[in-house]
């Protein structure tokens, strides 16, 4: 009997722990210099791209560790010769928490591009693929790949139909990938079968898939995904996988290793990565940066389908109340006020709004007796169109007669870069920096501040050395 030949179909990998990975479990606290010894390894791997830069990176870098983003991008553009470089970008919002005019969309994007990514992973909290047109094609102009997530949830208005309706239409705009963003684990193995097929029938981009380990189902979910025609899969080497980060890179290519979906990564040279990381992963658990209730198993992100970040901050927020005994009644508020919301995805920023909102309810005893400016901007449509109606009671109590737009949110928003050059000027050092003033206004000045300061430290050194009173 002629033995049945299966069709090759090498599974592409792409590579979070430079972003991702350590966003969700250290607290994007992973430094430059911690990363580029290894470049050079990581660029011999084969994955299809490495995601490094975008999502909360570049607030951290400049508020935290003092960095430049834009720097840290073109170290790793330097040092990755063969592999292509990826980013996490907001939509309309980019990596902040507001609308911006379509002009500081287009440019961040050019400057993105011209400082090394090649692939932009776009996204918007409510699937208003209103909010993601102008980063496409900004990409599309710049010749970088557009990605368009996704953001997955449950819930009644999320049938099969939805998705497929909303992936045709991505594909109808331009985008040249589509990203099933299942930020909270809720996507299960046989559920992710149906989706991946159905999904494959419907568009003919590729497709990548990205979830987290919170639920304790991500391997399993990738596995069969894999087998129902996914192209990609997000992946994290293993001393930051797991827990709240992406499932671990050496397990899931050791899983295929052999069978048509192979990816034929070296795992020596795996190994050398890893070991390089596992020093970093030691340290911050002693220092506490890292937490080991985010390296295991929460199923409560499955029972009340919030994400492990979104539950952590109400814990906080709770904490500081002198409130933690009312943690029960807030995860039974959050899916009412979101439902109240237009059952938007749990996803930055939407997940914080509802959450926020959430507490607030339950602790002054009365549902929207205060609301949140977020929460008035999204019953307003501010934010965008949500997939199901808002509630109107809720609407007319919270916002009363206001009205409420219907148009695109960023078609109200004036240009607003040569503003943005004039308040920043005195500061502006490379054509980037007006862009780290537009995202974080105020700590990018404590940051240009520092920036320059540190400069006279080297300006004075060098002065000093070349009047001979230091050993060159």
């Amino acid at each position: 009997m002629a033995e049945k030949t299966v069709e090759k179909r090498p599974v592409q990998i792409v590579e979070t722990i430079l972003r991702d990975a350590h966003q969700s479990l250290i607290a994007t606290r992973m430094t430059t210099e911690q990363m580029v010894p290894i470049i050079d390894k990581m660029d011999q791997v084969g994955y299809y791209a490495v995601e490094c830069w975008g999502g909360a990176t570049f607030d951290s870098c400049i508020r935290f560790l003092h960095e430049d983003p834009w720097d840290r991008l073109r170290k790793f553009r330097d040092g990755f010769k063969n592999t292509k470089l990826q980013m996490l970008f907001r939509g309309q919002n980019i990596l902040g928490y507001r609308p911006y005019a379509d002009d500081v969309v287009e440019y961040f994007v050019q400057r993105s591009v011209a400082n090394g990514i090649n692939v932009i992973r776009i996204f918007d909290c409510l699937n208003d693929i209103r909010n993601l047109q102008t980063a496409v094609n900004a990409a599309a102009k710049e010749n970088a790949e557009s990605q368009v997530a996704m953001s997955y949830t449950l819930g009644d208005a999320y049938t099969l139909d939805y998705w497929l309706d909303l992936a045709k239409r991505i594909e109808d705009m331009g985008a040249d990938s589509i990203c099933i963003k299942d930020m909270a684990g809720l996507l299960l193995p046989y559920k992710a079968t149906e989706l991946i097929s159905a999904l494959k029938e419907t568009v003919s981009i590729p497709i990548d898939l990205h979830t987290h380990y919170s639920s304790g189902v991500a391997s399993m979910t990738y596995l069969k995904a894999v087998e129902a025609g996914v192209d990609r899969i997000d992946t994290a080497m293993s001393p930051f996988a797991l827990g709240t980060s992406q499932p671990a890179t050496e397990v899931m290519v050791e899983t295929f290793k052999g069978t048509p979906y192979d990816t034929g990564f070296d795992q020596n040279l795996l190994s050398e990565i890893a070991d390089h990381f596992r020093p970093i992963r030691d340290e911050a658990l002693e220092s506490g940066l890292l937490n080991p209730k985010n390296m295991g198993v929460n199923i409560k992100t499955l029972l009340y389908q919030v994400p492990g970040g979104m539950l952590s901050n109400l814990t906080s927020q709770l904490k500081e109340q002198n409130a933690e005994d009312k943690f029960y009644e807030v995860l039974e508020e959050v899916p009412r006020v979101r439902n109240d919301l237009g059952q938007p995805p749990l996803v930055t920023p939407s997940s914080q709004i509802v959450g926020t909102q959430a507490v607030f309810n339950v602790l002054l005893g009365e549902r929207y007796k205060m609301a949140t400016d977020q929460t008035k901007d999204i019953l307003a449509g501010k934010y965008g169109k949500t997939t199901n109606p808002v509630n109107p009671e809720v609407q007319k109590k919270v916002i009363g007669d206001a009205e409420v737009i219907t148009c695109r949110p960023a078609d109200l928003i004036e240009d607003e870069l040569d503003t943005l050059r004039s308040e920043m000027a005195q500061y502006d050092q490379q054509p980037e920096d007006v862009l780290t003033y537009a995202l974080f206004p105020q700590v990018a000045k404590d940051f240009f501040q520092y920036r320059e300061a540190q400069q006279k430290k080297v300006d004075v050194k060098k002065a000093d050395t070349e009047n001979g009173a230091y050993p060159v």
